[in-house]
C-alpha cells in the first residue's frame, strides 16, 4: 500500500475520535498492554515526560520538547490530534515519522493488531512509542491523549508528570465536576515520580493531593511558589516573562492564555531539572524563543498573513474561550470578522456567550462528523446575539471572510482544531 492507501486502512479499520468521537472511544488498558508487550515495551528504552489537563497541554509538551532539544537531547514529542497530516502526531527532533515508517508498521504488524480490534490511539500510541526506541531518542514528550487515568500513553513510567489545569470538557468520558474531571488527571501520577499541578481551585486541589499522597508522588502546584515574577510584551508583541529560576525568558508564542501556560511550563522545567534531567537556562531561553519552528506547533494564535491580519487558533472549550474572547476584543482594527466552527459534543452555547458581539460572523463546519453543522451554529448564535451567515466548509467561509474584508481588518478563525487544520489544509492546497 502507499502511504494515502496506508492512512484510509487505518482510518477504516480503527475509528479515529475527531472524526466520530465517542464511536471511536475505548476504556481500558488491556489492548495496549498486549501491543506494548508485543513489541517488546518499547517506551522503557527513552525517558518519558507524560503531560496531561484540559488546556495548554499540547502547547506545553511543544515546548518541553523545544527546551530539550535545545540542550542537545534526540527528542520525542507525542500529541494530538493532528491538522493537516496524521504524522504530525510522532515527530523526533521536530521531524515526522516517514511515511516509509508508517507504510511498512502497517504492513509488518496488522496480522497481529487485526484481531485486537484497537482503537486509533491505541494503535497510534504504540506505532510511537515503537518508533521512538527504533530512532533511538533520549527522551520523550508524551501527551495525554483523553483524561489520564485510562488513557492508553498512562502505560509510561515517566521521569515527570504534569497536569496544566482542569475545566469542563470531555465530560461524556470524564465526569461533570471538576472535582471528577481532576480524579482522571491525576491518574497519570505515578509512585516515585515527581508531579507538577499548574493550575488548581479549591474543589480541584484536594483531589491532587489525595492521588498523590495514594500513589507516593511528589506533589508541586505551580501556583503556590510562582516561577513567573513579572510579565510584559514587547514591539513585536511577544511575551517576556522575569522568572525565579531561568532569568529573563522570551516566548515566541502570543496568545494570552501563554502568561498562565508560562508558570505551569516553567515550574515543570525546574521540577525536571530537579529530577535529574540536565539543561542550563540557555537552554530553556533558546527552546522557548522558537518552540514553533523547532517542534513543528501549529494554531496556537498564529498568524499567517497580515493586511488584511489572518490569525487562527485551536482553542476549543470555555476554557481556551476565556482568554481568546478577551484578546479578539482587545484587537485594534477596523472590523473585526471571525470564521468560527465547533464541535457537536462541546459547550457551545456557553462559548458562544463569550464572543464578542460586535464582529462579523462566518459560522461554518469543519469536514468531520463531530462537527456541528452550520445552520445549527448559527441559530444558536443568534440566539446569544451574535450576527454572521452560515457557510458549508471552512474553505468556503474563509474565502468569503477575506473578499469582505479591508486591509486594517482583524480575521480570526477557530472554535475547534479541526475548523483550523481545515483552514491550513486549504491554504496549502492553494499554494501546491
Amino acid at each position: 500500500m502507499t502511504y494515502d492507501e496506508t492512512l484510509r486502512y487505518l482510518y477504516a479499520s480503527a475509528p479515529l475520535f475527531q472524526q466520530i468521537g465517542a464511536g471511536a472511544y475505548k476504556e481500558g488498558l488491556e489492548t495496549t498492554r498486549t501491543l506494548d508487550a508485543h513489541f517488546g515495551h518499547p517506551h522503557r528504552k527513552y525517558l518519558t515526560i507524560h503531560i496531561g489537563g484540559t488546556n495548554g497541554k499540547g502547547t506545553c509538551s511543544h515546548s518541553v520538547a523545544a527546551v530539550l532539544q535545545a540542550a542537545g537531547y534526540r527528542v520525542g514529542l507525542y500529541t494530538s490530534p493532528h491538522l493537516v497530516d496524521f504524522r504530525e502526531r510522532i515527530r523526533v527532533d521536530g521531524v515526522p515519522m516517514p511515511e516509509a515508517y508508517v507504510v511498512d508498521f502497517v504492513a509488518r504488524e496488522r496480522s497481529f493488531f487485526e484481531p485486537l480490534r484497537p482503537s486509533f490511539f491505541e494503535l497510534t500510541t504504540a506505532m510511537a512509542f515503537k518508533y521512538f526506541a527504533d530512532a533511538a531518542v533520549d527522551i520523550a514528550v508524551v501527551e495525554v491523549g483523553l483524561g489520564g487515568r485510562l488513557d492508553c500513553t498512562n502505560i509510561v513510567q515517566p521521569v515527570l508528570s504534569v497536569v496544566t489545569n482542569i475545566s469542563l470538557d470531555h465530560t461524556q468520558f470524564l465526569g461533570h465536576t471538576l472535582a471528577a474531571i481532576a480524579g482522571e488527571k491525576a491518574g497519570i501520577f505515578k509512585a516515585g515520580t515527581p508531579a507538577v499541578v499548574g493550575e488548581a481551585t479549591p474543589e480541584t486541589r484536594p483531589v491532587f493531593t489525595d492521588a498523590a499522597a495514594r500513589v507516593g508522588a511528589s506533589l508541586v502546584f505551580a501556583e503556590d511558589a510562582p516561577e513567573v515574577l513579572a510579565v510584559s510584551r514587547d514591539a513585536a508583541d511577544e511575551w517576556r516573562f522575569e522568572s525565579r529560576t531561568f532569568g529573563s525568558v522570551r516566548s515566541s508564542l502570543t496568545g494570552a492564555y501563554q502568561e498562565r501556560n508560562m508558570n505551569t511550563l516553567l515550574t515543570a522545567l525546574r521540577e525536571l531539572g530537579r529530577a535529574g534531567v540536565r539543561f542550563s537556562a540557555d537552554d530553556v531561553r533558546a527552546g522557548l524563543a522558537q518552540v514553533q519552528a523547532t517542534t513543528g506547533l501549529r494554531g496556537r494564535w498564529e498568524t499567517l498573513r497580515q493586511a488584511p491580519t489572518v490569525v487562527c487558533d485551536t482553542g476549543h472549550n470555555v476554557g481556551a474561550w476565556q482568554y481568546l474572547a478577551p484578546q479578539l476584543r482587545a484587537q485594534r482594527c477596523r472590523r473585526l470578522r471571525v470564521v468560527f466552527g465547533m464541535a457537536g459534543d462541546k459547550d457551545v452555547r456557553s462559548v458562544l456567550a463569550l464572543l464578542p458581539r460586535d464582529a462579523a460572523y462566518y459560522f461554518t463546519q469543519a469536514s468531520v462528523r463531530r462537527a456541528l453543522p452550520a445552520a445549527d451554529l448559527l441559530r444558536e448564535a443568534k440566539a446569544c446575539g451574535l450576527a454572521g451567515a452560515a457557510y458549508p466548509t471552512v474553505a468556503s467561509a474563509y474565502t468569503q471572510a477575506l473578499a469582505d474584508a479591508d486591509a486594517d481588518d482583524f480575521l480570526f478563525v477557530g472554535g475547534s482544531s479541526f475548523v483550523v487544520a481545515d483552514l491550513l489544509a486549504f491554504l496549502q492546497s492553494s499554494r501546491s
